[in-house]
């Protein structure tokens, strides 16, 4: 398996690299549980999208956002945030 990187590089942003989208296949079926951003209380600090190991969650003007095709449910996006805006919720059979 051929894993592929990107160099992320905004003026916002420090550049970054992240693992190409899917490197490792549609993972969203490993987890038990999900996390739920409550946008109204996301301050948009970039924490979460920058943690992600699995680079699935990307930050704009309305918040964040978690592409589950892919979500692991790691629990690190909760762990960073500083405003507790991403809770887990147990995965719907």
């Amino acid at each position: 398996m051929v894993i592929t990187m990107k160099l992320v590089k905004t003026e916002d942003k420090l550049p970054i690299s992240y693992p190409s989208e899917g490197a490792a296949g549609k993972t969203g079926t490993w987890r038990l549980e999900r996390p739920i951003v409550n946008n109204e209380m996301c301050t948009r600090c970039y924490l979460c999208e920058i943690y992600c190991p699995g680079n699935v969650i990307t930050v704009d003007k309305e918040g964040a956002h978690i592409d589950y095709n892919y979500c692991k449910g790691c629990g690190i996006c909760v762990k960073v945030c500083p405003k507790n805006a991403i809770k887990m919720e147990p995965e719907e059979e």
